[in-house]
């Protein structure tokens, strides 16, 4: 694994993602370019809530979040996180593969950090990933659980 682009160490991650195809890609893409430290897998929104409140498990620095999810759809969870004070700090990246420019302006509404399409140039997701807010991610408060 090479050093993370965002500063001395690579973030964990939550990829919040149904598709078996999909999360290996992403998995690879953030491992191979030394992004992530690790990365958990949550296959919906209710899963994903369960796994971010349980006291087991660490906060992850960053979530990947697929829009399109059973159970909870990405939109409602963003919803969720973005109103929790524990969670609302953490950093979202929607991957997804709608374009529509009302999907686009609903997950900024609801304070997303990047809105990327599939499918994507893993370089490219890479990228976005990277110019999210590297100031953000490094002096973001970890608040207690």
């Amino acid at each position: 694994m090479t050093t993370s682009p965002f500063g001395a160490r690579p973030y964990d991650v939550l990829l919040v993602e149904d598709d078996p195809a999909d999360a290996l890609l992403i998995r690879e893409a953030l491992d191979a370019r030394g992004v992530a430290r690790t990365v958990a897998q949550a296959e919906d929104g209710v899963a994903a809530l369960e796994w971010l409140r349980d006291p087991g498990h660490s906060r992850p620095d960053l979530i990947v979040l697929d829009l399109n999810l059973p159970r909870m759809n990405g939109r409602e969870l963003l919803s969720v996180l973005k109103q929790d004070e524990q969670l609302k700090g953490i950093p979202v990246v929607v991957l997804t593969t709608s374009s529509a420019p009302e999907d686009v302006a609903s997950a900024y509404q609801r304070h997303a950090n990047a809105f990327v399409t599939k499918p994507v140039k893993l370089d490219d997701f890479v990228h976005t990933v990277r110019k999210i807010d590297a100031f953000f991610l490094e002096t973001a408060a970890i608040l207690p659980r």
